[in-house]
């Protein structure tokens, strides 16, 4: 079985992924410039460097998201089969 990865930018459809796999929109931490977030990320389980992200709102991390002009790419399913929680922030 291939690993498809689907690309969108539907702020519905990514905050449904990352919550189906206990994620939490965050940012890196010292990143943030002024009322902005920084560098977005989403904060999994288990995930590493959770010294270095700071859980933000929802709102907050679409407008940065907006703003950058990104797209989610994300994976379903690992080549495995397993869900995956595989996902990067690409330009537009």
């Amino acid at each position: 079985m291939a690993s498809e990865t689907s690309t969108t930018t539907d702020h519905d459809e990514i905050r449904r992924w990352v919550e189906e796999h206990d994620g939490k929109p965050a940012s890196v931490r010292g990143t943030e410039d002024g009322d902005t977030a920084g560098v977005l990320r989403i904060d999994f389980p288990g995930g590493a460097g959770t010294d270095e992200l700071e859980h933000i709102s929802w709102e907050d991390w679409f407008a940065k998201f907006e703003d950058e002009k990104l797209a989610f790419l994300y994976q379903e399913q690992k080549a495995s089969g397993e869900d995956s929680t595989f996902f990067k922030l690409v330009s537009r």
